[in-house]
């Protein structure tokens, strides 16, 4: 799932453009790791910081 769009399902950011701001920004990070790419592809196991909280990526069911 890119990054941009697990911001918005987790309700990290309240629209895809609040999204692509938040990335761009550099308040974002992956893993511990500021990312500045909205289309980057998160793994299950992923953990997304932004705002002070963190998020972690987790499969979908099958």
């Amino acid at each position: 799932m890119p990054l941009g769009a697990f911001l918005k399902l987790a309700g990290a950011a309240s629209t895809g453009g609040h999204a692509k701001l938040l990335v761009q920004n550099g308040e974002v990070s992956v893993n511990g790791e500021v990312d500045t790419r909205r289309g980057r592809t998160l793994q299950p196991g992923d953990v997304v910081a932004v705002g002070g909280k963190e998020y972690r990526v987790c499969s979908s069911p099958v």
